[in-house]
């Protein structure tokens, strides 16, 4: 696996918005970046793995939930710069919608926490930029007010 932390390349990866009723599938991060935060699940594409396929993957592992993708949301660009300037961290996120379809909460060791959040709880979490965005963006919540 290419390194995360300064790559050669801009790395592919996924998130996904799972609504159930009132609420969304959100995970606190473990590890940088935006270790500590609230976000959308999802990871790392693999070589050879369509990204519809990586998304379904990667929120099952991280959360337990089996999930269908509905559609597309947005495709967006993660860039964190070190003091230097440097590129520390380059993603390019492919950002779907999905819904519930199996399984059983829990957390996977790669995060600290998984939960179903009510959508008027999500203003008063620290939500990682991308997922604050993406949830503007989505229509889940309206962009002021938000913490990141």
């Amino acid at each position: 696996m290419p390194s995360r932390e300064y790559p050669s390349s801009p790395l592919v990866g996924v998130g996904v918005l799972v609504r159930n009723g009132g609420k969304v599938l959100l995970v606190k991060r473990r590890f940088e970046p935006d270790k500590g935060l609230w976000a959308l699940p999802g990871g790392l594409v693999k070589l050879g793995e369509k990204v519809r396929d990586a998304a379904v993957r990667e929120i099952e592992e991280e959360t337990g939930i089996k999930i269908r993708i509905k559609r597309l949301i947005d495709v967006v660009d993660k860039i964190v710069l070190d003091d230097s300037g440097s590129v520390k961290y380059h993603f390019v996120i492919v950002d779907f919608e999905g819904e519930p379809i199996d399984g059983e909460l829990r957390a996977d060791p790669e995060v600290e926490d998984a939960r179903w959040v009510e959508v008027d709880e999500l203003s008063k979490m620290p939500l990682s930029e991308t997922t604050r965005d993406l949830l503007a963006r989505a229509g889940v919540l309206r962009d002021e007010g938000l913490k990141s």
